[in-house]
């Protein structure tokens, strides 16, 4: 079985999630099931179809949950150390042409999240700057097309 690398943050929200489907969805959806069994025929009953197609899905993400969480690999961040850029790692790279900074901490693909400077480790971005140190130029190929990017720090927090 094949590891997850994942951050203690990206593990606990995935924790955080199973337990609200476990604990809240499912009930919900094995109880809206029953009440639309109540009002008869099923074949024609749109609430009862909606609520097995809402369990389907749900019971779909708890076995994929599942499934991450027992495979997860957590690495601790604050414990590495060095220059290069590794999983864990907060890099601040600067493009070549526009001088723009930018800030990505590299993490699992299960907690990546653009928007919020998180980039999963299976990304092309992520994927070039893995075993680059401060200084380093990376050219990133992304469907805009070729962009050049300088690493200006690299820390783990």
């Amino acid at each position: 079985m094949e590891k997850v690398p994942m951050t203690l943050e990206g593990y606990e929200a995935l924790q955080t999630e199973l337990k609200m489907l476990k604990g809240t969805e499912r009930p919900a959806i094995i109880q809206a099931i029953a009440e639309a069994r109540e009002h008869g025929d099923l074949s024609e009953n749109a609430e009862y179809h909606a609520a097995r197609e809402r369990q389907s899905f749900v019971e779909g993400r708890i076995a994929e949950l599942e499934d991450k969480t027992s495979r997860a690999e957590i690495i601790d961040p604050t414990k590495l150390s060095g220059d290069q850029v590794m999983f864990g790692a907060t890099v601040v790279i600067a493009d070549c042409d526009t001088d723009e900074e930018k800030k990505y901490q590299i993490v699992g693909e299960s907690e990546s999240d653009i928007a919020g400077g998180k980039l999963a480790v299976t990304s092309p971005m992520a994927r070039a700057l893995i075993g680059k140190s401060v200084g380093d130029v990376i050219e990133v190929h992304s469907p805009g097309g070729t962009k050049d990017y300088e690493i200006v720090s690299v820390e783990f927090k």
